[in-house]
């Protein structure tokens, strides 16, 4: 247990018995009142945001987390495959740690997994761009690469993404992870 006060953005907490990663805390005096911290959390296990208040003196159990590199190998029904770049040991991944970003995941990618301290996965994260290729997209005709705008695209990872209208099939894109967006046409 330690003091919220020593607690910093990015680390995970025990909350209400579960996992939780810190995205924002903030130090509050207002008036004449006690201070307090505002923190916002993530809940780790189920994907929700919670945003709670601790008093300035109140403790909390901090897990004690290991990241570790490994690299996606290939999909086994709902779980990931993936491989210790140290010792080459593979473990299986729920779809449910990835998150969203899953969609974008592609052979030999590194990822980072977040341990807890029972070896259990808290979190699994991935580089924040990677370079998909676009393998389906409506043609552009000369009057769409004049106008702005955006059009439907299937990347090779099989998602979605909404790219400008001059992306044309087999144009490699760079997308964030995070928010499943176009960021810049990949010239190779």
């Amino acid at each position: 247990m330690t003091s919220i006060s020593n607690v910093s953005k990015g680390s995970i907490i025990r909350f209400k018995g579960e996992p939780h990663i810190i995205e924002s805390l903030v130090h509050r005096t207002p008036g004449n009142l006690r201070a307090f911290y505002q923190a916002n959390m993530k809940n780790l296990k189920t994907g929700r945001n919670v945003e709670y208040r601790f008093s300035a003196s109140e403790s909390v159990d901090l897990i004690v987390t290991e990241r570790k590199q490994y690299q996606y190998l290939y999909r086994d029904g709902s779980d990931y495959v993936m491989m210790d770049n140290d010792t080459f040991d593979q473990i299986n991944v729920q779809e449910l740690s990835i998150g969203p970003s899953a969609r974008f995941l592609k052979d030999g990618i590194n990822v980072t997994i977040v341990f807890s301290d029972d070896g259990s996965i808290l979190d699994v994260e991935l580089p924040t761009f990677v370079e998909v290729e676009v393998m389906e997209t409506s043609p552009a005709t000369k009057d769409d690469r004049a106008t702005s705008g955006t059009k439907p695209a299937t990347v090779e990872t099989g998602a979605e993404v909404s790219v400008p209208m001059f992306i044309q099939c087999g144009s490699v894109i760079r997308v964030d992870t995070r928010s499943g967006e176009y960021i810049e046409r990949v010239k190779k």
